[in-house]
């Protein structure tokens, strides 16, 4: 299994390539404006930023927002991005996610995508009370009335929802304990080539799914992303 925190710390840019390629379908903005239908007058954060690809999907649609991750290679990446698109309604700010830089009830909307899971994986010691603490701290945040939405892998090459093992705990827990909503929706990846599937899923996959793009001898690969969303009072 390739080395995520590496790839984030060392390997940004080749990290946004891969996700460059993702959600074919422009499922993610679609669901969120289908659960926050108002995002021009909202202040959003987007935990777990990473390179951008929420962030830079939002910020032309936001009255402003804010861009977190716990590496700041990753936000250099995003801020370039945001920077070529001319917009200065946004900030980045290193942080992690139960120590977030923000006033009480100072956002409208809280993204999270596919970043909670390495805190909250059932083979993290404590993921439990990892979870409680970012879920507190999100709810420190976020206005009265306000939203938050998590995006979670749901299957990745996978033709059905195919949730990891390790995670099911963590998604039920959003639900059952915390109240959330959710639903899983299509983001296929559609790379150029077959060779690039191959080569850039193995970068951040491994070779169990870069095995099967080569077998499969499309430059399609099916995946499934969890949603959960839940307004806060």
């Amino acid at each position: 299994m390739p080395d995520h925190d590496h790839i984030y710390q060392s390997e940004a840019e080749r990290y946004d390539q891969l996700i460059s390629f993702e959600d074919v379908q422009h499922n993610l903005l679609k669901t969120i404006n289908r659960i926050v239908p108002h995002l021009s007058e909202a202040a959003i954060l987007d935990i777990g930023a990473g390179t951008g690809r929420l962030t830079t999907m939002l910020a032309p649609l936001a009255a402003s927002i804010t861009a977190t991750d716990a590496s700041g290679a990753m936000l250099e990446v995003a801020s370039s991005k945001l920077s070529a698109l001319g917009l200065t309604n946004w900030q980045t700010a290193v942080a992690q996610h139960d120590q977030l830089p923000l006033q009480d009830n100072s956002v409208d909307l809280v993204t999270a995508g596919w970043t909670i899971c390495y805190a909250a994986s059932s083979n993290v010691e404590g993921w439990s009370g990892n979870l409680s603490a970012i879920m507190e701290e999100i709810r420190r945040i976020l206005k009265p009335g306000g939203t938050c939405i998590i995006f979670e892998n749901f299957g990745t090459g996978s033709s059905v929802p195919n949730p990891p093992d390790f995670l099911r705990a963590y998604y039920a827990a959003l639900v059952n304990e915390y109240g959330f909503e959710h639903e899983a929706i299509r983001t296929d990846y559609l790379f150029d080539s077959v060779a690039d599937a191959v080569s850039i899923t193995d970068f951040f996959f491994g070779d169990w799914l870069s095995a099967q793009v080569q077998a499969n001898n499309s430059p399609s690969v099916e995946e499934w992303t969890g949603v959960w969303w839940k307004r806060f009072d």
